[in-house]
């Protein structure tokens, strides 16, 4: 039997200087508080897609294993 993904939903707003720090390397991780008050530890890489000149920005939902491992991401408000 597969069991269900568990979806959190997040607003980021990430300058792109802030961003430069996770792309080179020098911190791996993001922590950000979901729209239902959790807070989220992901990886910073998962964002690379959705990086722009200006940074990243938008609502997102990340699917996560029932063992909290990381499976897909996408934007769902620009």
């Amino acid at each position: 039997m597969v069991k269900p993904l568990k979806a959190v939903i997040i607003d980021l707003v990430i300058r792109a200087e802030e961003f430069e720090r996770w792309y080179y390397g020098s911190a791996q991780d993001v922590i950000a508080r979901a729209v239902d008050g959790r807070k989220v530890r992901f990886p910073a890489s998962i964002l690379r897609p959705y990086v722009s000149h200006g940074g990243i920005s938008g609502r997102f939902r990340i699917l996560f294993d029932q063992n909290n491992r990381f499976k897909c991401i996408d934007r769902i408000d620009p």
